[in-house]
């Protein structure tokens, strides 16, 4: 009995390990030389080679900032609240920005994104892709040249679309606190789901907000994906970086830094303040939180049904500098923060020795 019990067990054992076999079994890519758990994901490694030599240049800058930028854009052009009183809201992602740039890119929303549209075609046409899934696809790899980001996910398989997404979709930085929350909520994120989605401005830049200095960041370490952004936003604000007060344009505290009037009130909203500063000190909780917003909205409007999960095929992000460490920049410290949370004081933090800080716009490649 204990003889047939053994081999009982040693059955399981092995029918189990036969399982994991099965599903850790890669298939071998037309290159020779990557693998991919689905044959179909074997198509994106030379488009990902391509855009990371040719459009980024293995550097987190403009070229992937705008790629990223493109990504949300794209996909939050989608209203149910729309569709359900009869109405066209959108395919979300579904490419239009592209494929409708003649409309989209006139969109005040969507000013300045014309530049990244007008690259990414090109490689869009030497490429069997749909524009839907590079759009998302080319934001995801973008973000993977920014040291400190998490990896995010890439579904394959969306459908191109067939019209323009209407206008007034897209949130603008001069729009009220409460019309972005409740534009967001419609497309199915929470209040705190929306300072989530804007950890994606610690590598951001402003183009069109002020036209006489494009490439603006939003924060003094553009080029890495860390908490700058949600500590400089709570710092006060005193001057502005070009000619001031343009419209969705609130005072910075650092020469050289734009500040959106949207995150300054978000920043300090109720509903809002206290899941903002939780970032100021917590890099890990963008790798829980980051991925997850971005593969939700990443999938608005898409028939699921029929998606490959080739997220595999978005290369993992370089670490953060051994010496980045959240940090007040050089003359500032905590009497410089406008605390808005009232359930937690606002973290100290060391402040960079030397001059004040100074900020220069993102590289354009």
């Amino acid at each position: 009995m204990a003889f047939k019990a053994l081999l009982s067990i040693l059955a399981v054992v092995a029918a189990l390990q036969g399982v994991d076999a099965a599903l850790t079994r890669r298939v071998a890519c037309p290159d020779g030389v990557n693998t991919a758990t689905n044959a179909a994901c074997c198509a994106l490694f030379p488009i990902r080679d391509d855009i990371i030599e040719n459009l980024f240049h293995n550097t987190c800058a403009e070229e992937a900032h705008e790629s990223l930028r493109l990504t949300f854009h794209d996909a939050v052009a989608f209203s149910p609240a729309m569709e359900a009183r009869g109405e066209f809201g959108g395919g979300g992602a579904d490419g239009s920005i592209i494929l409708f740039d003649q409309v989209e890119t006139g969109f005040h929303a969507n000013a300045g994104i014309d530049e990244i549209v007008q690259l990414q075609k090109p490689i869009i046409a030497r490429h069997n892709i749909s524009t839907a899934d590079f759009i998302q696809f080319a934001g995801a790899v973008g973000l993977s040249q920014c040291p400190g980001a998490p990896q995010l996910e890439f579904m394959l398989g969306r459908q191109d679309a067939t019209q323009a997404a209407p206008d007034g979709l897209v949130p603008e930085p001069f729009d009220s606190v409460d019309s972005i929350l409740a534009r967001l909520l419609d497309v199915g994120f929470q209040d705190f789901e929306v300072v989530w989605l804007l950890s994606a401005h610690t590598v951001g830049a402003a183009d069109a907000v002020d036209p006489t200095i494009p490439r603006t960041p939003f924060d003094s370490t553009p080029g890495v994906f860390d908490t700058q952004f949600f500590i400089e936003t709570q710092l006060q604000g005193v001057s502005f970086p070009g000619v001031g007060n343009e419209q969705g344009e609130a005072l910075s505290p650092i020469a050289g830094e734009m500040r959106l009037e949207s995150d300054q009130l978000i920043a300090r909203d109720q509903r809002t303040a206290c899941e903002w500063q939780s970032f100021t000190n917590d890099q890990e909780k963008f790798a829980e939180t980051f991925p997850d917003v971005m593969g939700r909205l990443a999938l608005l409007g898409v028939d699921q049904s029929q998606l490959v999960d080739c997220s595999e095929v978005i290369p993992i992000a370089p670490p953060l500098p051994a010496d980045s460490q959240p940090h007040f920049p050089a003359g500032k410290t905590v009497v410089d923060v406008e605390p808005a949370c009232a359930d937690t004081p606002f973290p100290t933090f060391p402040t960079d020795p030397g001059p004040a800080t100074s900020v220069a716009p993102v590289p354009n490649l």
